[in-house]
């Protein structure tokens, strides 16, 4: 155990057939792309992109679903799943699709648990109907937690919890990820490996999606516009997209190679530098472009947003042999550079130099002590 992986070389995955929800969202569609180059026969699952008003996603705009097989199917209608998981026979199961923006579950409370938990559970139901699927990695959030505004990180023993309908809905969904690997995969003769992974705050080059906080930049910078900020006080685990989704490919990889060991709860989240206030984001971004101003737009009735959120990793650092590479800077830079470019080059091309890159970086730097100081933030 404790082993590093090239990320660019998860054999494991090699010629595997993938069936990947949510594969037209932000980080289902740089999943897409990763698996791709890895060689990985991916199918998708998932609804139409939901693209920014006059922006493509990342989906649409790096064509990767001309390379894939792609089904667009909700994942609350249980029998259309079912018929999608028998007429491909999956070997490896992503489960991305979601409802993902906290906001939006306090309008839509009733379908974010339907799309979340219900949706969690049936494709659950269609794994174990399945008998090709020998590995499932089961997607939530770091927002699974019962939040307490502790000061450090939640590990993944800690009780699952959830003041607004989307965090609730996420650790309803541990929940039954959880039950589902006891009842059914964990028996003698299953041969299925479940396991669920929850990162931080991710971002990265491609999203536009609405009442995020990076395409909210990014929209306040290219319309010259003043950036309204909810909680620029409230603290995040910013990551960079490729941090977890290398997480999630290592965690596969493993599944598929040894049974009975990796199927349980992994947190991938980054550096504890990366741990920041929302206005460090905005101003890092706003220094990268050399232009944007934001202001506080709180107020007393708001909806209830976590204040402070943070993860513990050492479990998947010293099993797994995964470890965040990025910190603040690079995260931002990265990002920044994806948009800075996507207008003027091929976005499948971009993505994938993207990927390259993090991968010589990790190849760098995995030599390095696996244990991280917890210094000062880069930015305060």
């Amino acid at each position: 155990m404790g082993m590093t992986a090239n990320l660019l070389d998860l054999s494991a995955l090699r010629g595997k057939k993938v069936l990947l929800t949510g594969h037209t969202g932000f980080k289902g569609a740089w999943l897409a792309i990763w698996l791709d180059l890895l060689g990985a026969e991916v199918v998708g699952l998932a609804l139409d992109p939901d693209d920014g008003a006059g922006y493509a996603g990342i989906f649409t705009a790096s064509g990767i679903g001309a390379r894939l097989r792609d089904y667009r199917q909700d994942i609350r209608d249980l029998d259309g799943l079912l018929a999608v998981f028998a007429a491909e026979q999956p070997e490896v199961v992503f489960h991305l699709a979601a409802q993902a923006i906290v906001l939006e579950s306090y309008a839509q409370p009733a379908a974010t648990f339907a799309v979340n938990t219900q949706g969690t559970v049936n494709v659950l139901e269609a794994i174990r109907q399945t008998p090709s699927v020998r590995a499932a990695v089961m997607v939530t959030t770091d927002k699974c937690y019962e939040n307490k505004e502790w000061v450090h990180g939640y590990r993944e023993d800690d009780p699952m919890g959830g003041h607004d309908p989307y965090s609730a809905s996420k650790g309803a969904a541990e929940i039954a990820i959880s039950a589902y690997r006891r009842s059914f995969f964990a028996k003698k003769g299953a041969n299925i490996e479940i396991a669920s992974a929850r990162a931080g705050n991710v971002i990265g080059g491609g999203d536009w999606s609405a009442k995020r906080l990076v395409p909210d930049i990014l929209r306040a910078i290219e319309r010259d516009q003043i950036l309204e900020i909810r909680s620029p006080e409230a603290v995040r685990p910013w990551q960079h997209v490729l941090e977890p989704l290398g997480g999630y490919l290592v965690l596969a990889d493993r599944l598929l190679r040894e049974a009975g060991v990796y199927a349980d709860a992994w947190n991938f989240g980054p550096q504890p530098g990366n741990v920041l206030p929302v206005r460090a984001m905005a101003d890092a971004f706003f220094q990268y472009f050399e232009r944007g101003q934001w202001k506080d737009v709180s107020t007393p009735g708001q909806p209830h947003e976590a204040g402070l959120l943070m993860l513990e990793i050492n479990k998947a650092v010293h099993r797994l042999g995964w470890r965040p590479v990025l910190d603040f800077y690079e995260t931002i830079e990265m990002t920044a550079d994806w948009y800075a470019r996507y207008r003027e080059t091929d976005v499948l091309q971009l993505c994938r130099d993207q990927i390259a890159q993090y991968n010589e970086l990790w190849k760098s730097r995995n030599g390095n002590s696996p244990v991280f100081s917890r210094s000062a933030s880069p930015l305060t």
